[in-house]
C-alpha cells in the first residue's frame, strides 16, 4: 500500500479515488494532485512508483493543508470559540447544534441517547 503523509491509501483503486482517504482533499483536490503531478488519476495506486508518491506528497505539502496539520488547525478553531465565549463555543461546549438547527426534535446525533424523566401524573389519576 503506498503512503502519503501517514497515511495507507488502498492499492486497488484509481488514484483520484485512492488520494480522497486522506483527510482534506475531495474530489476536485484529487484530480487537480493528479494533473499537476503530471499522473494519469485512473491509474490504480499499486502502480504509481516511488517518484509518483515523492512528487504528490511534495504537492500536499507545499500547496495544502490535510491530516494532521488541519485536524489541528480545526481544533484550534474550536477551541478559540470556546475561550471567547461566543454562541457557536458555547454550544460546541455543551455538545449541541452550532449552525442553527432546531433541537427540539432532532439533533439526536449531538445530544446522543434519550435520558427519559419522570412522566407526569395521568389526567385520569388527578380525578
Amino acid at each position: 500500500m503506498p503512503r502519503i503523509q501517514g497515511v495507507d491509501i488502498p492499492n486497488d483503486k484509481p488514484t483520484h479515488i485512492a488520494l480522497r482517504y486522506l483527510q482534506g482533499i475531495g474530489p476536485t483536490t484529487a484530480l487537480r494532485l493528479c494533473e499537476q503531478a503530471n499522473i494519469d488519476p485512473q491509474r490504480r495506486a499499486r502502480e504509481l512508483n516511488d517518484d509518483d508518491i515523492a512528487r504528490i506528497a511534495t504537492l500536499l505539502e507545499r500547496d495544502y493543508l490535510v491530516e494532521g496539520a488541519l485536524r489541528r488547525t480545526n481544533a484550534q478553531n474550536i477551541a478559540r470559540l470556546k475561550d471567547i465565549g461566543c454562541y457557536r463555543g458555547f454550544r460546541h461546549r455543551r455538545n449541541l447544534p452550532c449552525r442553527g438547527q432546531r433541537t427540539k426534535t432532532n439533533a439526536r446525533t449531538r445530544k446522543g441517547p434519550r435520558k427519559t424523566v419522570a412522566g407526569k401524573k395521568g389526567v385520569k389519576e388527578l380525578r
